[in-house]
């Protein structure tokens, strides 16, 4: 390399540590907060706390007469779990559609999608709150699963992209042997498409995991609260147990993002060309 592309990479080396820095460091702060044995975060001496336990986390498992953070976790976890298999399904069949079928409005339908994916989700909370009033689904975590579920398909142009790169000879020769059209969906389209199915699956999970807005509308008694809700409600000298809340809830999202990030990748890639 020359000496000016060398000055260069070093210049760009030393950008990206700094960014990495910059993102990693309220990480690592929260991380040692959720430690510090006195549990408030004003015995804390500039940014990190005096002294280190874990009483903050026996205490966020154990004590669970005010704060149940269990039972927090666990309706996170159904919520989650539900609205990932669920919302997983419709927006591939609706990306598949969209992909391999030709109708009359495909076009205007497909525009359509694009305009309402450009406003922010909070402005229809209150049409949201008054149909779930009329259902009698509010205090009901199928209710959550219900909104996540049918929001999700909205986002489909990603997994239309990938299901796009599929060459269509592949379609027309499975229809020479007689194949149906969910035959050749079953049978070739979704082995082929494990990455963008993983990185849906993943994307699904991580937005009620961590939602707050939805929750705190929908859900009014503590032990339906979901775990983002649950820790807003926390008195301020609770700062510890806080933190390791928050820890907790980091931990499924940072192992499936390890377990998974290889085909997330090549899915969102994939799903990019077109």
């Amino acid at each position: 390399m020359k000496s000016k592309d060398k000055l260069v990479s070093f210049f760009l080396y030393v950008a990206l540590l700094i960014v990495s820095f910059i993102f990693l460091f309220p990480c690592l702060w929260i991380i040692l907060a959720s430690f510090s044995k006195s549990g408030t975060i004003y015995s804390f001496k500039g940014f990190f706390p005096q002294s280190f336990s874990f009483h903050s986390f026996k205490v966020l498992l154990t004590d669970t007469g005010l704060y149940n953070y269990p039972r927090w976790f666990i309706n996170s976890l159904i919520i989650s779990t539900c609205s990932c298999v669920l919302g997983t399904v419709l927006v591939i069949l609706t990306a598949y559609a969209m992909s391999r079928f030709n109708f009359k409005g495909k076009k205007g339908l497909m525009k359509l999608t694009m305009v309402l994916g450009m406003f922010p989700s909070f402005m229809g909370m209150i049409a949201i709150y008054l149909l779930m009033t009329q259902f009698n689904l509010i205090n009901r975590l199928w209710g959550l699963i219900l909104i996540y579920s049918a929001a999700a398909p909205l986002g489909y142009l990603t997994q239309k992209g990938f299901f796009d790169t599929i060459p269509y000879s592949i379609d027309e020769a499975a229809r020479i042997d007689g194949a149906t059209s969910f035959q050749i969906f079953w049978h070739i389209h979704l082995p082929l498409s494990r990455p963008i199915i993983t990185y849906t699956a993943l994307t699904a999970f991580t937005w009620p995991w961590s939602d707050f807005i939805l929750p705190k509308l929908l859900l009014k008694e503590k032990n339906l609260y979901t775990v983002a809700v649950g820790l807003m409600n926390l008195d301020e000298t609770q700062f510890a147990r806080f933190a390791a809340g928050s820890v907790l809830i980091a931990v499924p999202i940072v192992l499936l993002y390890f377990l998974l990030v290889k085909n997330m990748v090549q899915g969102l890639s994939a799903g990019a060309v077109k």
